[in-house]
């Protein structure tokens, strides 16, 4: 990897979970493109491959499963040895499943809990002691997390667990001059409706969702990526907070 001796995060070694796509991958590339560098994590090797291309000579690119203790704990080494010590960490990776309350199954239930729950709190676990001195971690978690939105009550349950662990790690990395916060998105049009469902589809949902938004639209990825960095590196007398970017959604 080569560092650059340009830009606003020069020097500066970050690791993103989820990096190969959406908020996850945008703030890799805005770091990337300033100077830092970065290792991103995904599940698909194909995504990956096409992330790190993108993201240039500043960016490594692993194959890693936000669910799996093993996998979690070899990207500990491997973070290791590619930076020794590092300066943020984005914890982002996540998935989402839609389901009425009464026909969510154990398998769903326990699917969106281990990923974007039990997954991040032991990457924290795990890469928290290779961070340095003053550092900063971001967690992902979501404006449903305080608004009682029908068909997502397991995923709202799983970002509420985030916004917990975001204060009892804050408290307890103090120690080590580690902050820890989280940015909680709202409507941001990643591209992901695209893919999962058919376009005029995707459009009115769009169009809803900025009919029911304070601002009337929905967010940029790149408004996101520039909470997180605010976050990981200007924010050096925050920790414990949440950062909502939502056009004002879960707050007026």
């Amino acid at each position: 990897m080569e560092h650059s001796s340009k830009g606003k995060y020069a020097g500066k070694k970050v690791v993103i979970t989820g990096g190969s796509s959406g908020f996850g991958f945008t703030t890799a590339k805005l770091l990337a493109d300033e100077g830092a560098c970065v290792l991103i994590t995904g599940r698909t090797q194909a995504t990956l491959d096409s992330a790190r291309e993108q993201l240039g000579n500043n960016a490594v690119a692993v194959l890693s499963d936000a669910a799996s203790l093993k996998d979690i704990y070899a990207l500990a080494d491997r973070v290791k040895a590619e930076f020794g010590t590092f300066d943020a960490l984005f914890v982002n990776a996540g998935v989402t499943r839609s389901a009425p309350f009464e026909a969510v199954t154990e398998d769903v239930y326990d699917e969106l809990l281990t990923i974007n729950a039990k997954g991040p709190y032991f990457t924290v676990q795990k890469l928290a002691p290779l961070l340095g001195e003053g550092s900063g971690v971001v967690l992902t978690t979501s404006v449903v997390n305080v608004l009682g939105i029908p068909m997502i009550s397991a995923y709202a349950a799983s970002k509420a667990a985030l916004r917990s662990m975001t204060r009892s790690m804050a408290r307890e990395l103090l120690p080590r001059k580690i902050r820890v916060n989280a940015v909680s998105p709202g409507p941001i049009d990643t591209g992901i409706l695209e893919k999962s469902m058919p376009k005029d589809a995707a459009e009115q949902t769009k169009a809803q969702m900025s009919r029911e938004n304070p601002m009337l639209r929905v967010g940029d990825p790149l408004e996101v990526a520039k909470a997180v960095a605010f976050l990981a590196f200007d924010a050096t007398y925050t920790t414990g907070a949440e950062f909502p970017v939502d056009g004002g959604g879960s707050q007026i």
